[in-house]
């Protein structure tokens, strides 16, 4: 395992590096300067003093270098619009807000979805089989964002069954909670759907059958720690998809998590936040996709055998 960890860390970082070069370089491609505003720019003294602050007046490959250096230390550096806060203060306050309403969201995408996939499974071509995957279809195709403004018209709103906007108690977590799980539950739905139809045709649960086990022990204990599998891989990639989606929802729902930061952040080019939220969830994204990878390998012995003969 040692030299596969030692591998993968390497690739990490490799990647890493390359979004935070790519990102760099398209961040100071876009027309525009975090020292105007509506198109205007302030004071030409008072930009050039302020391009020396940050020392944006430096050639690029100077301050390619010199983010590198302060990221190495885990600097991300001060923020332009937000001044005197620092993007690592910023993550700090407005991340423990997104990662709660993210794994809110994600379980309830995970329990629904794979409830409604296992459902649909055992009952191909029913009636339950069809409405879990018209949900499927419409979960997909209906944005988060167009999603949010109908539960706040209507939940919130009309019926006034929750409250809306700012984050406070379990309640204000369920409207955007529920707009941010609808397309993973439909994504999880359909893949634990294929996967468990194709694991009940196997042989080793036609001899559970055999024994007289009860279906549910079938279907829980043998068919769905296999029909799973490919839902664990998707957990990574899931959990980051759904940090990154939140930013539109949290603007929507007034939530003060990193939503809010980055979106006004790409609109005043601040360019040290933009560069501190995409590098640092990029390194969550790459962290979870490992983690996924090693506990693939308790769910299913077959990897874990692979990588001994290996």
């Amino acid at each position: 395992m040692l030299p596969y960890i030692l591998k993968r860390l390497l690739s990490m970082l490799l990647t890493l590096w390359l979004i935070v070069t790519v990102t760099f370089v398209l961040m100071h491609a876009v027309p525009g300067s975090p020292f105007e505003k509506d198109g205007r720019s302030a004071n030409p003294t008072a930009v050039q003093n302020l391009m020396e602050h940050y020392q944006l007046d430096e050639p690029l490959i100077i301050q390619y270098g010199l983010y590198l250096r302060k990221l190495l230390t885990l600097d991300l550096g001060p923020s332009i619009a937000h001044y005197p806060d620092s993007v690592n203060a910023m993550i700090g306050r407005g991340f423990p807000v997104s990662f709660q309403l993210g794994l809110v969201s994600l379980a309830l995408a995970v329990v629904t979805g794979v409830a409604l996939g296992t459902a649909a499974a055992l009952r191909q071509n029913g009636l339950v089989d069809y409405a879990a995957m018209v949900f499927a279809v419409l979960g997909t195709a209906v944005p988060s964002f167009i999603i949010a403004p109908l539960l706040i018209q209507y939940a919130a709103v009309e019926w006034k069954l929750l409250p809306v906007a700012t984050w406070g108690t379990w309640k204000h977590a369920v409207l955007p909670a529920l707009a941010l799980a609808a397309g993973p539950v439909a994504m999880i739905a359909r893949l634990t759907r294929a996967n468990m139809a194709e694991v009940l045709t196997q042989e080793y649960i036609d001899t559970a059958r055999a024994k007289g086990l009860p279906t549910s022990v079938i279907v829980v204990k043998h068919a769905l720690r296999c029909a799973i599998l490919p839902v664990v891989t998707l957990m990574g990639a899931l959990l980051a998809n759904v940090l990154t989606g939140s930013f539109v929802i949290e603007k929507i729902f007034a939530i003060p998590g990193m939503g809010k930061y980055f979106v006004d952040s790409i609109n005043n080019r601040d360019y040290a936040v933009i560069m501190g939220t995409t590098v640092f969830y990029s390194a969550l994204l790459l962290v979870m996709m490992f983690l996924v990878d090693c506990v693939y390998g308790f769910i299913d012995p077959r990897m874990r055998l692979h990588r001994k003969e290996a």
